[in-house]
């Protein structure tokens, strides 16, 4: 057996060096595939579904799967893992996947492990015993992925603990904090396509891993060889410990004692209707909502946990496609409002019933804006902060998230800070104010009521209110690290309920907003390259920014170009912005915009944020309509520019 093995390993070898000097795969990918089909021990189906795609003679495919290794981005670790090609014994008969495409650049086994290893050597460097909390999403392979890393850090010596299905990002990180863990991993590629998986890292803080931690393990992962997982590669979750019950309670219950003012909630409770898109976000969001008064009427067809999200062409709540099953529950029950959650519910998408019929769906900088209102209002309101505002309450926002959210926190007294992308930075901050606060001597200040946590957080350091990012993503309780669509969910449900009992809705709102700040309009232009050639764009658009900015864009002069990788940049905190690849031109007429290359998919990403003044009502739908015309017309300037830049070698 051993013999046949060695000969299809020799055989597979032989065709990719002919590839290769036929100019059909590049030498790094040749070398990659060396790399893997030398190990000793190698599961003879990696060899099968390479000799599969030679036989196909998909040469892009092989490409595209050995071109580079993963590494860590700002939501941790993304690829396939399912190709676009699929080798015949990664599918059944019919067309499910059943093993993970092959490939250094793939979400399989071997680079799941790879991952897994480097973290054990970063974590088991300080601890003796290192203990792991896993989350999986509902993707393909997801649930084997997780049971993989839990049985290889039991072999390792640590303690591992895995949920006994689906769960959230935002469960994870209150979990791994409830259970002093030293690290967590969720199995997730969020709100990707079906075709990707993930690895989200994070450490005994709760948040997702920032420098120089991300940097130390990528260090480690990078060193280990196929070789060294072989040994992992085998499923064995005797010594595994389950997230009991009790555990889960705790976070449920933090959901529910999050909301300000509950028994608002039961008296003016607004018609929902809520989707799960397929994910894990049905868990955790119905029976909170219930235990508040609400009963959600759920799309039952996207309901059950399917990697495939078969009802949608992305399970992407910013994706106006993911709501055609819920707007039209929506409009036969005349609801308030629609919610829905991506595969592991950090983000939340909305819409609103408008007063002429139909629904708006509202974009993540709208709902930002909003809840920035909401939570400084309704804790004002409470006496939880002072009327006048204070310096120590704080909204944390990316640098992309709207500037109307600086303004209303101006406007009440409060502090705007803002972090870069990733709500890791997020995280990073609240990791800060937490030790400061432990510093100062207050005992079990998590556990402790709203009311009680908010004076002691004012007079010894920062009292959190809200973090919020435009990609759909929003955290109000600082006992979890990432953004939580859960929680997100409460608080616009117990807003909403406040609006109600005045006789007002979440878009009059966003109205009133706008005619106190002037008309925001936001806009993302997304620009995906696949592949390795597609990389390739992505860095030359970035680098060409950097060393050949725009004077001018669309006709208006270019005022001032930040560069976060070579400029030093000082929060409102007076403490360094870490450097990153990412820039920020401002305009003479007030615009901005940003550029990034985004840390988790393949593309690149053009920010624009856009005002216009508003005079009165009856101009506040012209004055949109005045920023929307701006913001498309940078959209089309951009992204021509772009092209251009992207072919500039």
């Amino acid at each position: 057996m051993m013999q046949v093995i060695m000969n299809a390993t020799h055989t597979v070898i032989a065709a990719l060096k002919s590839a290769q000097s036929a100019g059909q795969i590049s030498a790094v990918t040749f070398n990659n595939v060396v790399r893997w089909l030398e190990t000793k021990h190698l599961p003879s189906s990696i060899t099968e579904s390479l000799t599969d795609l030679i036989e196909k003679s998909a040469w892009a495919e092989i490409e595209d799967r050995f071109y580079k290794g993963i590494a860590f981005g700002t939501g941790g670790m993304r690829g396939r893992t399912v190709g676009r090609i699929s080798a015949s014994n990664e599918m059944d008969s019919s067309g499910h996947p059943i093993r993970a495409a092959v490939g250094s650049a793939c979400l399989n086994d071997v680079n799941i492990l790879r991952a897994g290893l480097g973290l054990w050597k970063h974590v088991s460097a300080s601890q003796a015993k290192p203990r792991l909390v896993i989350a999986h999403d509902v993707r393909h392979f997801s649930k084997h992925f997780a049971e993989l890393l839990a049985s290889a850090w039991i072999k390792l010596g640590g303690e591992a603990f895995l949920f006994s299905g689906p769960r959230s990002t935002p469960q994870l990180s209150f979990t791994l904090r409830h259970l002093e863990a030293h690290a967590g991993v969720v199995i997730t590629a969020s709100h990707n396509p079906s075709h990707d998986n993930g690895f989200k890292c994070y450490l005994h803080d709760g948040a997702q891993v920032t420098p120089p931690a991300d940097t130390a393990i990528v260090d480690f992962v990078g060193k280990i060889e196929v070789a060294e997982v072989i040994p992992f590669l085998e499923i064995n979750l005797s010594g595994v410990q389950p997230v009991t019950q009790v555990i889960e309670e705790a976070y449920l219950n933090r959901l529910v004692k999050g909301v300000i003012d509950p028994e608002i909630m039961g008296r003016h409770a607004p018609s929902v209707v809520f989707t799960n898109l397929h994910g894990t976000g049905d868990v955790m969001v119905i029976p909170a909502l219930r235990r508040l008064g609400i009963d959600p009427h759920v799309v039952e067809e996207q309901r059950e946990h399917d990697g495939r999200f078969p009802t949608v062409p992305s399970p992407n709540p910013e994706n106006p496609a993911a709501y055609v099953l819920a707007l039209k529950l929506a409009t036969e029950l005349n609801a308030d409002i629609v919610l829905a959650t991506d595969p592991d519910a950090d983000r939340v998408g909305v819409a609103c019933r408008e007063a002429q019929g139909g629904y708006r769906s509202l974009t993540g900088n709208e709902v930002a804006a909003l809840l920035t209102e909401f939570r400084i209002s309704a804790l004002k309101d409470n006496g939880i902060i002072p009327a006048s505002g204070s310096p120590s309450a704080v909204v944390v926002k990316s640098l992309v998230t709207t500037p109307l959210v600086e303004k209303i926190c101006n406007r009440h007294g409060v502090r705007c800070l803002e972090t870069l992308v990733g709500f890791k930075w997020i995280g990073r901050k609240l990791e800060k104010w937490s030790k400061k606060i432990s510093e100062s001597g207050a005992v079990d200040f998590y556990n402790l009521p709203l009311n009680r946590r908010a004076p002691l957080a004012l007079r010894n350091g920062n009292f959190f209110i809200l973090g919020a990012e435009e990609s759909y993503g929003y955290l109000s309780d600082d006992a979890i690290r990432d953004k939580d669509a859960n929680g997100a969910v409460m608080m616009l449900c117990e807003y909403a309920a406040i609006l109600r009992s005045r006789g007002r809705t979440l878009l009059d709102a966003l109205d009133a907003l706008h005619l106190a700040n002037g008309a925001h309009v936001e806009d993302l232009l997304n620009i995906s390259f696949e592949g390795a050639e597609g990389a390739a764009a992505i860095r030359r658009i970035v680098s060409s920014w950097r060393h050949s900015p725009p004077k001018e864009i669309d006709g208006v002069k270019v005022t001032k170009i930040t560069d976060y990788d070579q400029d030093k940049v000082m929060d409102s905190e007076g403490e360094q912005v870490p450097r990153e690849e990412f820039i920020m031109a401002e305009l003479a007429d007030g615009s901005r915009i940003a550029v990034r290359a985004s840390g988790t998919e393949p593309k690149v990403k053009f920010y624009t944020f856009t005002s216009a003044k508003t005079e009165d009502a009856d101009d506040l739908k012209s004055a949109r309509a005045r920023a929307k015309k701006q913001a498309m017309s940078l959209r089309t300037w951009l992204e021509a520019d772009a092209q251009k830049r992207a072919k500039t070698k």
